[in-house]
């Protein structure tokens, strides 16, 4: 399971987006939508010595917005070939979302001859920076925008920060008084 710090629908959502899902996943090249349940996508993928380039497809074969998901992944390249099927739940969680998922994968050609042990780590590897790239892609696209600067009018003068007050004069009995005193003697 993977807890994501975003409302279901959100995640549901960027899941759900080939583009962010494109970026999500390690090694990821590309992955286009085709249809309403068919994306095709290519990834590059290392498993200890051995790597090279798969060109998949993904088809979903039961999505029920926005719990559950039920997919089967068949890919092929170089390295050999993977196919399986995999599906996933969301359940919210407060304010966040938990994913749980599972999935069988059969492989075959040179990654098949990699072991069992190596490629069961290099799968929950793969699996771990893909949700926590997910999860980072999630957090961005709910972050407020960043307030812009305002807008030089051409022609307006410029805009200067208030002045502070003056002060304030002293009260009457702290005046100075200043001038002459005339004083006059009566006869």
């Amino acid at each position: 399971s993977y807890t994501f710090h975003a409302p279901r629908e959100a995640v549901w959502d960027a899941i759900m987006d080939p583009e962010v899902m494109g970026k999500a996943l390690p090694g990821g090249e590309k992955l286009e939508r085709i249809s309403e349940t068919d994306y095709v996508g290519v990834m590059d993928v290392r498993v200890g010595p051995v790597q090279g380039k798969f060109q998949g497809k993904i088809e979903l074969l039961e999505a029920n917005r926005p719990e559950s998901c039920t997919m089967k992944v068949d890919g092929r390249g170089t390295p050999g070939f993977l196919s399986g099927t995999g599906s996933w739940s969301l359940a919210a969680d407060g304010t966040g979302t938990v994913m749980t998922y599972s999935g069988e994968v059969e492989v075959g050609g040179k990654i098949a001859n990699v072991g069992q042990r190596l490629l069961e780590s290099s799968a929950k590897s793969i699996t771990r920076q893909g949700l926590e790239s997910l999860d980072a892609q999630i957090q961005a696209r709910l972050a407020p925008p960043p307030v812009e600067p305002a807008a030089v009018i051409e022609g307006a003068p410029p805009v200067t920060a208030p002045r502070p007050p003056l002060s304030a004069p002293p009260p009457p009995s702290t005046a100075r008084r200043s001038g002459t005193w005339c004083s006059s003697t009566g006869s």
